[in-house]
């Protein structure tokens, strides 16, 4: 191997990343296992974790898992601590777990508004917040935020989501700021719109067999015209959390086919003839 390319191993490192029982956390977590790091990740209850645990059994991945809710400080203190008398020092954050609820926001309650905002803004805050102590004292670190295009972008029935992304932009740039002298890099990943099973009712045919709404909507809006695939995020994701990215710091990198440089074309101009469609079986 040649020795630039040794900048992108994890081999050793601890990497913590949240809500990944499944869709793109535990993409990122078998990319980073698969590049030599140990993985550490929690979940919302005791199901998701065991979920959590078989996928990366299935995948012969050894790996720690614990329930942990990322909007309470005292848990996510207690997830810091196992990690570190089980596993060992957390190299790498990944701020994954997320919520969104999509609600226009006049009929929005507050409640509903906070609960997004606690799990998609302030639970980055808390977990980075117990992480970067070790890392200052290290003397290395890596935060990766989930940003998503709606840090950027506002769309209707998200507010809260696009509040929060949009904050949690701003904490990836100052957390570079304060703890970028500690050689600690924050950035952030902004997805565009990814294959998973969440996402595949808004690709199924419709009864007619014509496309679905938004499928031929988001294909009008992407270059590519294609739904990314949880495989496109993992590049990016061991990059970010490696040596190589080193003097990359308080950066959002969007990974959305082209979506965020283009106006868009007419929908009913699409040809479908042309497209890369997805296999469903394969989506995470």
């Amino acid at each position: 191997m040649a020795d630039f390319l040794k900048n992108f191993s994890l081999e050793g490192k601890v990497a913590w990343i949240t809500g990944a029982s499944y869709g793109l956390g535990l993409a990122y977590a078998v990319a980073y296992a698969e590049s030599g790091a140990k993985i550490v990740f929690n979940d919302i209850n005791q199901d998701l974790v065991d979920r959590g645990m078989a996928e990366y059994e299935k995948r012969g991945i050894k790996a720690f898992g614990m329930v942990c809710d990322v909007t309470k400080e005292d848990q996510v203190n207690a997830f810091v601590e196992a990690v570190e008398k089980n596993v060992g020092t957390i190299d790498i954050l990944v701020n994954n777990a997320g919520i969104i609820k999509r609600i226009p926001m006049v009929e929005m309650t507050v409640d509903e508004w906070n609960q997004v905002i606690n799990v998609d803004l302030t639970g980055p805050f808390i977990c980075s917040k117990a992480v970067l102590p070790a890392m200052i004292k290290k003397g290395s670190g890596k935060i990766i935020n989930a940003c998503s295009m709606m840090s950027e972008f506002g769309r209707e029935t998200v507010s809260a989501y696009a509040a929060a992304k949009g904050g949690l932009k701003m904490l990836t740039r100052n957390i570079c700021s304060e703890y970028g002298q500690y050689n600690i890099q924050c950035n952030a990943i902004g997805p565009g719109y990814i294959a998973t099973p969440q996402t595949a009712p808004l690709r199924e045919k419709q009864a007619d067999g014509s496309m679905h709404p938004f499928d031929r909507f988001i294909r009008s809006k992407t270059p590519a015209q294609r739904w990314g695939k949880t495989e496109d995020l993992m590049g990016l994701a061991v990059f970010l959390a490696s040596p190589a990215s080193d003097f990359i710091n308080g950066q959002v990198v969007y990974i959305d086919g082209g979506i965020s440089a283009y106006i868009g074309q007419d929908p009913n101009n699409l040809d479908p003839s042309k497209f890369t469609d997805i296999d469903e079986s394969q989506a995470q």
